[in-house]
Order: structure tokens, then sequence, then C-alpha cells
């Protein structure tokens, strides 16, 4: 005989409300792309065309194009918001869905076009490492005979001639990466040396990347140089065997996907040091399953993109490349004023990851609004912008507000729920799903759920029910045969029929 036989419910003619935030199990709505608001006609055309095309949402596609975007650019351009304060050009976007949301095509895109500029770039360089291969074979032979020449002048007490110039003719040509799948630290290193610009990071799982960066023994981990890479800084990067390599501005933007429940154990799983909050996350509503009636014109991306990879760097009076800083109008800055103002306020109500990415939103805005400055140009025509107009900063806002921000609540709501709230929340889906009107500590312990697997885990979502008045404790029944029965519960009916 089972305890709930041993004893009925206790007589409840009524409950009291139930705790409306406890029962929130749910996700929070998609906000809804301001696509039209953000980028320039054509460009927000050809999203939505690729979208479209690709049976993908448009999120995904706009995603891709903003990291794309901005890995192109690279360290040819930073945004200056004013004097000691500057910002690269890096984005971080994880795509979130499931493995049918159609993420990959959405990626795919506005991948492929920066694809074919790398392969244009790359036979481009291949045709300049032949010649200079042919003569490198030149340079070693002159070089062979100035050796002879010199070794005889010496034998014989001649003065030996002077190195003819033609030994050295520069390093081998670049073959530029725009695009990298996977490479270890050393390997990104050696690319960014010959680099400046920097690069993209793209890969089709984040997951596997983001845990894989504590794979070393003894507590080594990738993460400081994923960390200053967000932030366009210089980093060394340690090399076995060869001397250390400095990066002067190591500036790589992160384009991936991932799905659902890998962001929720990554959310409780990885290191509280700002590395996920780095990233926007992009989880839109899935696209409605039909045939396209759009396609998108291939040649437009690939002319955007062709035209960004002619920004260029200038140059010091060490003959080193710096990047053409972007210098905010003065109406820009006052906006800018006022929108760290709003952010002050929203990080009084914040905590955990929600505060850290929200920490980050001035800068990301300023970044934002150089990539729309440069988009304008590249894809609508016109005159290159020189300064960050008040314009560009107010679409950015706009993008961050009234999408990016949500889309962060929405993605990183478990992280930034408190621990207790959210296994008591857990426990409520948990009563829905098994349909109790009752139920013990021990049925729970049973199922096997995180957060609510051990006794000193439960007991505070247990207790936080209660004062929420979703459940209510029975007294328990001691068994003829003596021993301590589980606790029992009843349910409030309302936790049935109101799902939030």
């Amino acid at each position: 005989m089972t305890i709930h036989s041993m004893q009925e419910t206790p007589f409840a003619p009524s409950w009291p409300e139930p705790n409306q935030r406890l029962l929130q199990t749910e996700l929070l709505p998609a906000p809804k792309l301001p696509l039209h608001d953000v980028l320039g006609p054509r460009l927000a055309k050809w999203v939505q065309d690729a979208a479209e095309s690709k049976g993908a949402p448009a999120d995904y596609v706009f995603a891709a194009v903003i990291t794309t975007a901005a890995a192109t650019i690279g360290n040819t351009r930073w945004a200056q918001i004013w004097p000691g304060w500057t910002e690269p050009l890096v984005i971080w976007t994880m795509s979130i869905g499931l493995p049918s949301a159609g993420k990959s095509p959405g990626i795919d895109a506005a991948i492929q076009p920066l694809r074919k500029a790398e392969r244009l770039l790359r036979n481009t360089a291949k045709k300049e490492l032949a010649e200079w291969s042919e003569k490198s074979e030149v340079a070693r032979l002159i070089e062979q005979t100035w050796k002879e020449a010199a070794k005889a002048a010496i034998k014989s007490g001649d003065t030996p001639p002077d190195k003819p110039k033609g030994c050295n003719i520069g390093p081998a040509p670049h073959a530029p990466r725009l695009i990298v799948n996977d490479g270890t630290i050393e390997r990104l290193g050696t690319i960014l040396e010959h680099q400046p610009r920097g690069t993209l990071q793209m890969r089709d799982e984040l997951a596997g990347w983001l845990e894989g960066m504590q794979r070393y023994a003894g507590g080594g981990t990738d993460r400081p140089f994923w960390l200053e890479a967000f932030g366009g800084r210089g980093f060394t990067v340690e090399r076995i065997g060869r001397e250390p390599l400095t990066i002067e501005r190591l500036s790589i933007s992160v384009l991936g996907g991932i799905q659902p429940a890998r962001l929720k154990s990554l959310l409780f799983k990885t290191d509280d040091d700002g590395l996920l909050a780095r990233f926007l996350p992009i989880w839109p509503d899935p696209a409605p399953v039909r045939r396209p009636e759009a396609w998108a014109d291939e040649t437009m991306m690939e002319g955007v993109l062709e035209k960004l990879l002619t920004l260029d760097f200038v140059v010091d009076e060490q003959a080193e490349a710096q990047p053409i800083l972007m210098p905010f109008s003065e109406e820009a800055c006052e906006l800018m004023d006022k929108f760290r103002l709003t952010v002050q306020e929203l990080e009084c109500k914040a905590d955990g990851l929600m505060l850290s990415f929200i920490g980050k939103l001035p800068g990301l805005t300023a970044r934002i609004a150089l990539l729309l400055a440069l988009l304008d140009w590249a894809s609508e025509g016109g005159e290159q912008s020189r300064s960050i107009l008040d314009q560009h900063f107010r679409r950015a806002a706009h993008l961050v507000e009234t999408y990016l921000l949500p889309m962060a609540q929405r993605a990183y709501a478990d992280a930034a729920t408190p621990k207790v709230e959210s296994a008591a929340r857990q426990l409520v889906g948990l009563i829905r799903e098994q349909g109790w009107e009752r139920f013990t500590s021990r049925e729970v312990m049973k199922t096997g759920r995180k957060k609510l697997g051990t006794k000193s885990e439960l007991d505070p979502a247990l207790a936080m029910l209660e004062e929420g008045d979703c459940i209510r404790p029975v007294d328990p029944v001691v068994k003829a045969q003596g021993g301590r029965p589980p606790r029992l519960f009843i349910v409030n009916p309302a936790l049935h029929s109101q799902l939030v």
C-alpha cells in the first residue's frame, strides 16, 4: 500500500492565486527583426529574398550578413566614440534552433559569397607565389655564387664582394584566409601574423568548440585568447619549439549555430568569464514550410563583400599598418550619452549572464553603427562615410533595444534566473508533465531531473513553491512498522490550467 492510498488529500475548497513568476516555464516570444529599419533597401531585400530561397528565417541570414561583413572589414576601420574609447569591428553571433530550423542554410547565404571572394584572392596569391618561387630559385643561385666568391676572396686575402641585392626578394606571398573552420591558437596566430585585417571563425556547431576550450591537461585553456580576440587587443601566442608570436590586434569575428538543449547545458557549465555574453544570440521562430517564391541575386552580396575588401589600412611612420579611426559626430556622441544612461538603468535590474551582456551594449552598439555606415556605402552606393553619424547610431540602437536585447533575454533566461527559482520552475514543469495532483519528494528525486535529484537541491525548490502557493505539504502518517515516510504534497489545480 502506497502513502497515497494511506491518506486522502485534505479537503481544499479554495486556493490562492499561485505566483505567476514560478509558472513561466516556456520561452519568451521571439522579437521581430526590424530588417528594413536597420539595413538599406537593397541589402534588406537581399536578406529577405535569401531567407525565402533558403527556407530559413531572415534572422539567420541577417546574423550571417553582419558577422561576415564585420570580418571582411576587420581591422581596417575602428569606431572612435571619443578620444580614449575605440571599438574594433568584431561581432560574434550564435544562431539557435533545432536541426530543422534552417540555421545552416541561413548562414550559407552569406558564407558562400565570402568563400567565392576568398577563392579569387587565393587564386591571385597562388599566381604570385609561383612567380615568387621562380625568383626565389634565382635568388638562391645568386646567393650561392656570392658565397663562393666571398670564400675565395677571404682565402686569397682579398676583400669579399658585397652581397647582391638580388639575394633578398622578400617574404613569400600570403594566401588569404577569410574563413577558418577550425584551427589551433598557434595556427590562427600564424594566419593573423600575415593578415592584419583579421578573419572569421565559422563553426556549424558552436557547442563543441566552446566546450573544447577547456581540453588541455593541467588546466590550460583557449579562453584568454578568444576573450582578447573579441576586443581586438594585442596577444602573444606561445609556440612549441619556436619563438612566441605577438599579434598587435587580435581580431576574429565568430559565426555558428547551436541547438537549444546544448545552449542550456552550456549556460550552466561554462566559466563565468563573460565569453558567452559576447555572443549575440539569434533564436527566431521557425520559418513556414513552403516552396520559395523569391530568389536572391547572388551577385548582390558578392559585390558588397568585394567592395568591403577594398578598404585598407593607413601606414604609419614605422611602415606599420594601422586602422583608420572613424569618429562619432557630436550628435552621435550625444545619443551615446543617453544610451549609456539607459544601459545603466537596465544593469540595476539584471544579474549573472544578462548583466554581463547588458554591460557590453554601448560598445556593441558603436560597432554596429560603424558597420551600418560602411554597409550603406557598399550596398547602396554613394560616397564612403568618413565618420559615424547620428542616423547610423539611431539605427544601431534601435536594433539593440528592440531586437538584440529581447533575443538575449529569450536565449539566456535560464542563466539569468536565480538557481533556486530555476529549480522551482523545473519542478512546476515536471508536475505538469506527470499530471500530478499530489506527489512525494521521493517521486521527484526518482525522476533524476537536473537540479532536483538530491534533497539539498529539492528542498529549496519545494519551499519556494510552497511559499508561492503552488503546492501544500500534507502531514505525514507514520507507518506501522516505523520509519520516516516521504513528504507528500498536494498541487494547486491552477498549475494544470494556467500555462503561461
